[in-house]
């Protein structure tokens, strides 16, 4: 199936055209950008090269490490692995990158294939093959490799006795001694000490000779008298089988592996911290979930907490990381340590100790992470873009704003994204969204970077791509490119959404915020199965599926795929409605608005609180002018109330009037601020007779005085009437914009274009401006929103 769907024709996208011309966005765009942050990133170029780990626990770097694109972070730190950045452990013998300033510079792998000699044009052929494919998998290996969190364990010597791949490499041994012990084992009953030796001498054999033994009758053997003799052997003794079963690669479910968890979690309360942690490290190396062992050791690391060395401390946060389990009775110890030796800390250190609180989703206070993210913040030139990685991480987790630090990130990371592999760059891009950070020059780098990266992408990667763009409103200089190479790669990934749908949901909707809409994908995320799949899923998707649908109808008219059906469409409102009553048009800012907007129009039949579009999850303010600036009396949910304040009014006399406008009119009279405010709504109308539906062709003449509103007919509910306009006036907060900025978030942006298509007129009444005012008298309030709704265009009037 997934080969059908790669090999289709281009995908068809709906690109929404906006009202102005190309060239119109072009200058608001510029506008935009002069108002945010003017400038952009210039794109680095990619280099790399790529080496090899040839032993198990050779971590070896052949080529000077001062060569990093990482400015002074070579010299100054331990090694330093920018370009591979991942949450998981890598396997021995995993290739690992790292970024270079030489272009030049090769593998040893490449370096060591065969020059072609003379030869066949066959032979030619082949080797060019050759070629070929060992330049694509050191590509594939930049980009696509996974980075070691264990790297902090190079940092200190105290770590050789923590954990099983840390030791200094022991001398290959000759595949014949593996020969001579299996022989040995046939032959005679070995004692116990013997028994570890055997395990030991194995594990040092080369990686071949290794992998042949699992297969082995003689090692199965070997395995079983080990089992057998298990209660015999002393704690060291075991310890050493364990630590021997890494390099061997015995399988996580082997019975030799499960007897030594039963034994250790026996012995463990008499085992030394030192052991505990290593015999940890142990069970992480061989990927094994050991949750009976690990509830031993947090235990007995609660009892022994003043017993912790600083080494200690760091690798009991990794394992933790790395058993994704946070044990709840060592958080507030866990805090103040980290608080005590924060200071002596290298920054690999702080990297892991953030991964391991990430992972294992452990709680942090503010303090500790403004501490912690203080400190990085002043050495950040100086840090591994894996470690620094790993504190954005738990940043976002705890979803602290930290300005210092990511106006420093702003500086440094451009110019390590092309040498940073895909996950790396995506937790990059997704910490900058889920804060609401809007950096140009941070996004233009990863947006130059990504197309010759994408097909590394997972579906999340992509997914997260998408919805951090989207989030942000940003559209790169490169749009183009950089969209139709991650819908490219949505595509390739269809598959994955079966199991993953959350991520298509996520994907889909970051491309709705900008206004595009590929219709296939859109077609697959709506059908009856796939809803089905997301109704169904581990975390709440029906509330996005719900905007994607809705934002299909309204932007896509030519649009012919599946939709949401009706039913499910109303079951979503009633519940994104349920969910407004309670959090949304209770709040205060909203609440004395709408108030005093009741008062000013003549009452509740006035103006409307409530959602115009439901799936926009935020309320607006409805008001319902006719052309020549009367409002219009709509809201009669509740019929008795609405009889009652038909009669009610507000008389807005000269005096009333001069308060209303004082110090915002300067020195004119009422009269003439009757007469401007008229010309103002005329005006207005004008301007809004082409949203008008049935608008009459000649335009209401305006009376001579103040609008009444018992003067007004009772219009029906709910029908867009002849020569009316309707306006949605938006009481925003801090959260509908970028952090410290007034660039409204991508789901705000959408909701604003999709009430301009359906023909309303958006008002805003932005936080900045309004709540200052709630603070002020009921008079200027009043002034305020007078100008607003009749008369908006005198706020921006030049001085």
């Amino acid at each position: 199936m997934a080969t059908v769907l790669m090999c289709r024709r281009l995908p068809r996208l709906s690109r929404v055209a906006t009202f102005s011309t190309r060239a119109e966005r072009g200058s608001s765009k510029s506008k935009k950008e002069k108002r945010d942050k003017p400038g952009a990133a210039e794109a680095g170029t990619e280099s790399g090269a790529t080496i090899q780990l040839l032993k198990p626990q050779d971590y070896r770097v052949l080529y000077n490490p001062a060569a990093y694109a990482k400015g002074r972070a070579g010299s100054q730190q331990h090694v330093d692995r920018d370009s591979s950045i991942g949450d998981t452990f890598t396997s021995p013998g995993t290739t690992q990158t790292f970024p270079t300033a030489c272009p030049q510079a090769v593998s040893p792998v490449r370096s060591a294939l065969p020059k072609p000699k003379s030869s066949t044009p066959l032979e030619q052929s082949s080797l060019a093959m050759l070629y070929k494919e060992e330049a694509e998998k050191e590509k594939r290996e930049m980009h696509d490799s996974k980075e070691d969190p264990r790297m902090f364990q190079k940092g200190r010597p105290e770590y050789r006795s923590l954990s099983c791949g840390s030791a200094e490499p022991a001398q290959t041994l000759p595949a014949e001694e593996g020969d001579w012990i299996l022989q040995s084992v046939a032959g005679c009953e070995p004692s116990p000490g013997i028994l570890s030796d055997y395990f030991l001498r194995l594990s040092r054999l080369p990686a071949e000779r290794r992998a042949a033994l699992l297969s082995d009758p003689s090692f199965s053997a070997l395995c079983h008298r080990a089992v057998t003799a298990i209660r015999l052997l002393s704690t060291p003794d075991l310890i050493q089988i364990l630590k021997a079963c890494v390099p061997l690669a015995v399988p996580a479910s082997h019975p030799l592996l499960n007897a030594c968890e039963a034994e250790f979690c026996q012995r463990a309360w008499d085992m030394g911290l030192e052991q505990l942690l290593l015999v940890a490290d142990c069970w992480r190396c061989l990927e094994r979930s050991v949750p009976s062992y690990l509830g031993i050791l947090f235990s007995y690391a609660n009892l022994h907490w003043k017993e912790f060395t600083l080494p200690q401390f760091v690798q009991l946060l990794y394992i933790i990381g790395e058993g994704r389990r946070s044990p709840a009775d060592l958080a507030q110890k866990v805090e103040s340590t980290i608080l005590k030796h924060l200071d002596a800390f290298t920054l690999e250190e702080l990297g892991a100790i953030c991964l391991g609180l990430f992972k294992s989703l452990s709680g942090i206070s503010e303090h500790v992470m403004r501490r912690i993210a203080d400190r990085v913040s002043l050495q950040m030139e100086d840090m591994s873009t894996y470690a620094l990685v790993n504190v954005l991480k738990m940043l976002r987790y705890t979803r602290m704003d930290h300005v210092p630090l990511m106006r420093e990130l702003g500086k440094v990371i451009p110019a390590r994204i092309p040498a940073t592999n895909i996950q790396g760059i995506m937790h990059i891009t997704l910490t900058y969204s889920s804060l609401h950070f809007f950096d140009e020059d941070v996004l233009a780098a990863v947006a130059t970077s990504l197309p010759s990266k994408v097909s590394y992408c997972r579906s999340k990667d992509a997914a997260k791509f998408l919805w951090s763009f989207g989030c942000l409103d940003y559209e790169p200089p490169n749009e183009e490119e950089f969209y139709s190479s991650l819908i490219k790669q949505l595509h390739a990934k269809l598959h994955e959404f079966s199991k993953f749908p959350e991520h298509l949901l996520t994907a889909l909707l970051g491309l709705a915020f900008v206004k595009r809409f590929p219709e296939e994908l859109i077609d697959f995320a709506l059908r009856e199965e796939f809803v089905e799949k997301t109704r169904g899923s581990k975390y709440e998707l029906d509330k996005d599926l719900f905007t994607l649908g809705k934002s299909v109808e309204i932007e896509c008219p030519t649009y012919q795929g599946s939709q949401l059906p009706p039913q499910l469409c109303q079951e979503f409102t009633e519940m994104v409605s349920s969910f407004a009553e309670r959090e949304i048009y209770v709040r205060p800012e909203i609440v004395e608005a709408t108030s005093l907007l009741e008062s000013m129009l003549g009452g509740p039949e006035y103006v409307k609180n409530h959602m115009i579009l439901p799936h926009t999850r935020s309320s607006d303010l409805e008001v319902r002018l006719a052309t020549d600036g009367h409002p219009i009396p709509f809201n009669f949910k509740d019929p008795v109330a609405a009889k009652k304040l038909k009669d009610m009014g507000v008389s807005l006399t000269d005096e009333l009037m001069s308060q209303l406008i004082q110090g915002r009119a300067h020195n004119q009279s009422p009269t003439e601020v009757r007469n401007e405010a008229r010309i103002h709504r005329q005006d207005r109308g004008n301007a809004a007779g082409a949203l008008l539906l049935g608008a009459a062709s000649s335009q209401a003449e305006p009376q001579a005085g103040l609008w009444q509103p018992w003067e007004q007919a009772e219009p029906q509910a709910g029908l867009w009437q002849p020569r009316e306009v309707r306006l949605a006036l938006q009481v925003s907060n801090r959260n509908h914009f970028c952090y410290g900025s007034r660039r409204l978030l991508g789901l705000h942006c959408l909701k604003r274009r999709q009430l301009r298509l359906l023909g309303y007129v958006v008002v805003e009444i932005p936080f900045w401006e309004w709540f200052p005012l709630l603070k002020r008298t009921r008079s200027e309030k009043l002034s305020y929103l007078h100008y607003k709704v009749f008369c908006p265009e005198l706020l921006t009037r030049p001085a």
